[in-house]
């Protein structure tokens, strides 16, 4: 029996799992870390945290499996994106990491317009310059640590420093360097044009390659830390959602997945490139070799319901700590006694702002057309629906751009609530599936691991062997049509809001 290692290295922790080569979870092991906000805004975290946590759950898991290393034939990263790692010439990191959710960088964004331009961005990023990309974290360090900028030698993402680590190799794959807003989108290349105008030297950056690429080789040293054997592959990877599309089998065209976790996305497959001239949503390189992804986000979607549980459901809380269940489990009961519209109440999920399709910082949550005939079950409702109109909407920017989405995959919390399945069911007018699978990305990138290892000759055959579907949920007539007219209101509001919510943030 041939087996694969998947490493995920996540924001809270990184998880490691060991899968048999026919993708059943053989031993898996999860190891936190620290987040770091030394000032408001700004987000940290030890480069040196995710490889201690990598050498941890790899021997861990090797310890629990009792395998022999030499029967793990390769081995696929995973990986928060966008983090900005620094090595000196020593390869010695510089300064912690400045990571995704970090937003620092408004000044740098302003940069970036003024010297590459928007829609020179746009046209060859395919994403407009924003606070979390690593090129604007670049540009700060340049501009507010001169010291350090000087002496950096290597710029890497947080998966790829644990590539350097397990490997030697400077390398990077072009899902996850998609996000850096250095590549070329079209080409799968750093963008010379982006760089020289920056004023960033092209030998500071890894080279780039397909995600089911070997990148690399295990080390004796590594091998000696951890108890891998010398030689075994390393793999290009993912980013973390591009390895969660492998890891859920949306890996051709027509095929989609929404995540309802803290955030909400609706990512899906494309085998043609497509750019929205807005920066509505990104267009990423996928990590299928010659295809791209579109992916929308929703900033607050299962953030807006655990926000009106925690300050609004205690009740529903105690009884579920009595009960021994999910208190979610009890909003959804709730919420399932309320018809679809919640009696004309409508929510906007806007907590922290929106990404798409309106890119407005200014965007706050709002419950709209409350009366006294609402109760709290009609607000839960309200903000579930709401949830699914603002994921609805990423559906429909990437209609406009000619993808056609007909097999959609849910995931994260949110899409465990059947409730919510049949949700989007109704408002995508398509099946909505959950697969058997649950581990995610580390699963993608064991997958990207067997295809580059020969395991299985491509990303689409691996899958198809792997990923089993578990629930499926068709959407129902009479609930489309309801749902069309309920969204249809939705869409209204935020134009009508957008002015009060400028003014709002300048009380």
């Amino acid at each position: 029996m041939a087996y694969i290692l998947g490493i995920d290295i996540g924001t809270s922790g990184t998880k490691t799992v060991l899968f048999s080569e026919d993708g059943k979870a053989v031993a898996s092991s999860t190891h936190e870390y620290p987040l770091y906000t030394p000032q408001n805004g700004y987000a940290e975290q030890n480069a040196e945290d995710w490889w201690n946590a990598v050498v941890n759950s790899v021997k861990d898991v090797l310890d629990e499996s009792g395998i022999d290393s030499a029967d793990i034939k390769g081995i696929g990263l995973s990986g928060q994106m966008h983090g900005l790692v620094m090595l000196d010439a020593d390869n010695r990191v510089i300064r912690k990491s400045i990571i995704w959710c970090d937003q620092r960088t408004a000044n740098e964004v302003d940069e970036l317009n003024q010297k590459v331009g928007h829609d020179k961005l746009i046209e060859i990023t395919a994403n407009p310059a924003i606070t979390g990309f690593t090129a604007a974290k670049i540009l700060w360090v340049k501009n507010n640590e001169p010291e350090n900028y000087e002496k950096c030698r290597h710029i890497l993402l947080p998966k790829d420093y644990v590539r350097f680590m397990l490997t030697g190799e400077y390398a990077t794959e072009v899902s996850d360097a998609s996000g850096m807003q250095l590549l070329d989108i079209p080409k799968r290349d750093w963008s010379d044009e982006v760089l020289q105008k920056l004023g960033i030297d092209k030998a500071l950056l890894g080279k780039v390659y397909e995600s089911p690429e070997i990148t690399g080789e295990i080390t004796a040293k590594v091998a000696s830390l951890t108890g891998l054997k010398a030689g075994t592959p390393v793999v290009g990877g993912a980013g973390d959602n591009a390895a969660g599309a492998v890891g859920t089998g949306v890996v051709e065209d027509g095929k989609a997945f929404t995540t309802i976790g803290s955030s909400g996305v609706v990512f899906t497959h494309t085998d043609k490139i497509s750019i929205d001239k807005g920066g509505r949503v990104h267009t990423f390189c996928c990590a299928v070799p010659g295809a791209w992804h579109v992916m929308g986000v929703t900033q607050s979607a299962g953030l807006s319901l655990k926000w009106f549980r925690d300050n609004f459901c205690w009740s529903e809380m105690e009884t579920a700590l009595n009960m021994n269940v999910d208190p979610y489990y009890l909003t959804d009961k709730a919420a399932e006694t309320v018809p679809i519209g919640a009696n004309r109440l409508f929510y906007m999920p806007y907590l922290n702002g929106e990404r798409t399709p309106h890119l407005d910082p200014n965007a706050r949550g709002t419950f709209i057309g409350l009366s006294t005939i609402h109760k709290k079950q009609h607000l839960i409702r309200a903000a579930m629906e709401g949830v699914s109109y603002s994921l609805r909407d990423c559906v429909e920017v990437m209609r406009e751009m000619g993808i056609n989405v007909n097999d959609m995959m849910a995931c994260g919390g949110g899409g465990t609530s059947p409730l919510w399945r049949q949700m989007l069911a109704d408002l995508y007018a398509c099946n909505v599936k959950t697969t058997l699978n649950t581990e995610g990305p580390a699963l993608g990138v064991a997958i990207l691991a067997a295809v580059g290892t020969g395991i299985y000759s491509s990303v689409a055959e691996a899958c198809k062997a792997i990923i089993k579907i578990n629930r499926e949920q068709a959407p129902i007539p009479e609930n489309i049509d309801k749902y069309e007219r309920a969204y249809g209101m939705y869409r209204k509001l935020y134009p009508a809001m957008k002015g009060v919510f400028a003014e709002l943030a300048e009380l």
